[in-house]
């Protein structure tokens, strides 16, 4: 290809580093990438901030892991038409106001989390409520329980009512691969207004009783300013006995400490991907608790399970290019940006 061909291609700055590229593009959806755009970065290292600015004002598109613009730098980027963050939550740094004035798009790639880490949540439910850990940790003590079907926390997925605490795209996704359970869905989400979008049988209640009346509850909203510990002890103490809490989305949303206690207890039992403090320090007591399952924030964390955001990030470019409005990553509203938390996020 002549090198005034690949001038004339738009400019994309990819500083996805935490992110590697490979694993977030498979190798025939990052060539298609650079059959449309004329790639400045794409490394495994984060990008210097001067190379970033200089090259600002010729971009058309920012991938980044976490994108940081103030007004002075999108002002200077006089031709940016997308930002896409690649981190999975949309982050302080950014100038959103500056950029929804400007018509320019703000796309994050959390829907490209759903397949891998619903299916992890459906995991640490089929686990947690058939109590596979405990009992395999017991078959290694030698005390396991011989077809004992009396334990009295264990429970099948069947027929259960399944609560969800955010219904975004992963809780979407678990909600299908529980069909064939025929359970009854619930669903705690204030982002959703009624009659917005086709949700099917899902019962959208208050957040009081979701958490009160399902056999299982999977706690997988957005993290905002306003929900810090929404799942309070107040909370925590009204769930029925042997309710299994699944947390999926970030110990943000919930009193993790009030968790861990009444697992501990024996009136819940808990699992958890995500954790206050992560890594989790070697001594932290954390890692004695009974009655939990723990799993070190891999719900993604599979070969090629974050494939699907490279994916999505090829076809949206491609649709911004060629004039067409279907969008796989989800865009930036006023609404969803507003109370986003002030804290950097661990990476899912």
């Amino acid at each position: 290809m002549s090198q005034s061909i690949e001038m004339s291609k738009p400019l994309l700055l990819m500083d996805q580093h935490f992110r590697q590229v490979e694993e977030l593009f498979r190798p025939h959806a990052y060539a298609s990438l650079e059959s449309r755009c004329r790639i400045f970065g794409g490394v495994n290292w984060q990008m210097a901030r001067k190379d970033f600015r200089d090259n600002l004002p010729d971009a058309e598109f920012v991938v980044a892991a976490r994108p940081e613009l103030d007004l002075a730098d999108i002002e200077a980027a006089a031709k940016l038409r997308a930002v896409i963050e690649v981190s999975g939550t949309f982050q302080s740094g950014l100038d959103y106001e500056a950029c929804f004035e400007r018509g320019i798009e703000v796309l994050s790639c959390s829907p490209g989390f759903q397949h891998s880490v619903a299916e992890m949540t459906l995991g640490l439910m089929l686990a947690g409520a058939r109590g596979i850990v405990e009992e395999h940790e017991r078959f290694r003590q030698g005390s396991e329980r011989w077809l004992n079907d009396n334990i009295g926390t264990d429970f099948s997925l069947y027929d259960q009512t399944i609560g969800f605490v955010g219904f975004g795209s992963i809780a979407r996704e678990c909600a299908r691969l529980l069909e064939p359970f025929s359970p009854v869905i619930k669903a705690f989400d204030p982002w959703i207004r009624a009659g917005a979008g086709d949700y099917g049988a899902v019962e959208f209640c208050d957040l009081e009783d979701v958490v009160t009346t399902s056999r299982c509850v999977v706690v997988a909203a957005t993290p905002t300013e306003e929900n810090y510990k929404l799942v309070s002890r107040a909370l925590i103490e009204k769930m029925p006995p042997g309710t299994l809490v699944v947390v999926i989305s970030r110990a943000h949303l919930v009193d993790f400490d009030a968790l861990v206690e009444a697992a501990e207890q024996g009136r819940i039992r808990l699992a958890s991907d995500v954790f206050p403090r992560e890594p989790l320090p070697r001594r932290d007591l954390l890692r004695q608790a009974g009655n939990v399952i723990w799993s070190p924030h891999r719900a993604a964390a599979v070969e090629g399970g974050r494939h699907p955001i490279g994916d999505m990030i090829l076809h949206d470019i491609r649709a911004i290019l060629d004039g067409l409005p279907e969008r796989r990553l989800q865009p930036a509203s006023p609404d969803t940006v507003r109370k986003i938390i002030r804290a950097p996020l661990v990476a899912g």
